[in-house]
C-alpha cells in the first residue's frame, strides 16, 4: 500500500488541476472519493472504463449538490474524511452549503483545500481564466520563449499541474500533518498564480542577483546559450543539449568537433552567444539524431534525443524504469515518486461517473433504505 494508505479524501468533481493532485493522492494510496454529479451519471460499463488517466484511483459517487438532501449525503461523508478539495469559484461551495464553515461543523479536524487561478481574494478572484491566463499574471510566461518572439504556453503545465494541482496536493498534506497534533482542521488556498509564481523564485534569484534579463530568450536557460537549447538534426528530428558546468561544456566541443578551433570565445561571452548558436546548430545538422545519441548518449554533455510521447514510452531507460505503463487499456505515466517500502500503485481505473454509488453509500453507513429514499429524491445518481 502507498505512504497515504488510510486517510480518505472527498474530491468535488472538476477539471484540470483538482483531478491532478487527487490523482496524486490516490496514487500514494489515499481512498478518495469523487462526487460527481447526479445529472453526469449515465451509466457505463466498468469493464470499459473512461480513459483518463486524471480521473484513476479512486470511486465515484453521483450527488445533486443542488439538493438539500444531496449536500447531507457529502456532510455526512465528510464527517469521516480527512481533507476535501474543490476547484468552484470562490463563494460557490459556500452557496451550495459545502463551504469550509458547513465542513468545519460537521468536521473539525477537516482540511478544506480550494483550487482556483486567481485565488480566494484579489480583484481577479471572480474572473474566469484558464492555465495560460495564471501563469501570464505571475510573470512567468513572459520569459518563456525565444528572442524576438512572442511567449511560448508551456502546455498547461506551469499552471494547473505545476503551480496548481501539485501545489494543493502539497498543501494539503501540511495541514493533515498539522492536524494530527492541533486537532484541527484549516482552509488551504492554492492558486495557480502564486503556484506559478513560487516554481520561477530561481528565475527571480538570478535577477535579484543581475544574472537575468527580461528580453526573453537571452539568458542561459531560456535558449539564450548555445549550449541550452534544442538543435534539428539532419534527419528533422531534434536533440537537447544542457552542456553548463565547464567540463560538461568541453566535453560538448570535443564530440562535436567544435573544439578543434583554437580561436573559441569563452563559454559565457554572450556577445558571442549568437554566432555560437548558429555555429553549434550547423553542426547538429551533419547527422541524424541517431547517430548523435550514438556518439552522446551516456556521456556527461547533457544530452538527450527529443522524443515523441510514443517514442517516450519505448525508449531502454524509461522502459527499464517502468516510467509509463499500458494499464486499464491506456498508456499513462506511471506512479512517482518512488518509495523504497510503501510502493504507490494505481489502485484502480478511472470510474464512470456515478459508478460506485451504492457500495460508497454503505461504507458511510447509509441503509439501504435511506439510499432507496436518496433516490426517489433525485438526490443522488
Amino acid at each position: 500500500m502507498g505512504p497515504l494508505s488510510g486517510l480518505t479524501i472527498i474530491e468535488l468533481a472538476g477539471i484540470g488541476p483538482g483531478p491532478f493532485c487527487a490523482m496524486m493522492l490516490a496514487d500514494m494510496g489515499a481512498e478518495v472519493i469523487r462526487v460527481d454529479r447526479a445529472g453526469s451519471v449515465s451509466g457505463g460499463d466498468p469493464n470499459n472504463p473512461p480513459k483518463d488517466a486524471l480521473l484513476r484511483g479512486r470511486r465515484s459517487i453521483g450527488v445533486d449538490l443542488k439538493s438539500p438532501e444531496g449536500v447531507e449525503v457529502v456532510l455526512k461523508m465528510v464527517e469521516q474524511a480527512d481533507a476535501l478539495i474543490e476547484g468552484f469559484r470562490p463563494g460557490v461551495a459556500e452557496r451550495l452549503g459545502l463551504g469550509p464553515q458547513q465542513c468545519a461543523a460537521r468536521n473539525p479536524k477537516l482540511v478544506y483545500g480550494r483550487m482556483t487561478g486567481w485565488g480566494q481574494d484579489g480583484p481577479y478572484a471572480n474572473a474566469a481564466g484558464h492555465d495560460i491566463n495564471y501563469i501570464a499574471l505571475s510573470g512567468t510566461l513572459h520569459a518563456i520563449g525565444r528572442s524576438g518572439q512572442a511567449p511560448v504556453p508551456p502546455l498547461n503545465l506551469v499552471g494547473d499541474f505545476g503551480g496548481g494541482g501539485m501545489y494543493l496536493a502539497f498543501g494539503v498534506m501540511c495541514a493533515i500533518w498539522e492536524a494530527q497534533t492541533s486537532g484541527q482542521g484549516q482552509v488551504v488556498d492554492a492558486s495557480m498564480v502564486d503556484g506559478a509564481a513560487s516554481l520561477a523564485n530561481m528565475v527571480w534569484s538570478l535577477k535579484a542577483a543581475g544574472h537575468w534579463a527580461s528580453e526573453r530568450g537571452t539568458n542561459m536557460l531560456d535558449t539564450g546559450a548555445h549550449f541550452y537549447d534544442v538543435y534539428e538534426c539532419a534527419d528533422g528530428e531534434y536533440v537537447s543539449i544542457g552542456s553548463i558546468e565547464p567540463q560538461f561544456y568541453s566535453l560538448l566541443l570535443g564530440l562535436s568537433g567544435l573544439g578543434e578551433d583554437p580561436n573559441l570565445p569563452h563559454q559565457h561571452d554572450r556577445a558571442h552567444w549568437p554566432t555560437m548558436k548558429m555555429r553549434v546548430a550547423e553542426v547538429f545538422k551533419t547527422k541524424t539524431r541517431d547517430e548523435w545519441c550514438e556518439l552522446m548518449e551516456h556521456t556527461d554533455v547533457c544530452f538527450a534525443p527529443v522524443l515523441s510521447l510514443d517514442e517516450a514510452t519505448q525508449h531502454p531507460h524509461n522502459v527499464e524504469r517502468g516510467t509509463f505503463i499500458e494499464k486499464y487499456g491506456m498508456t499513462q505515466a506511471a506512479p512517482a515518486p518512488r518509495f523504497s517500502r510503501t510502493e504507490p500503485q494505481i489502485q484502480r481505473p478511472a470510474p464512470h461517473p456515478g459508478q460506485h454509488t451504492n457500495e460508497l453509500l454503505s461504507k458511510f453507513g447509509f441503509t439501504d433504505d435511506d439510499i432507496a429514499t436518496l433516490k426517489q429524491q433525485n438526490a443522488i445518481g
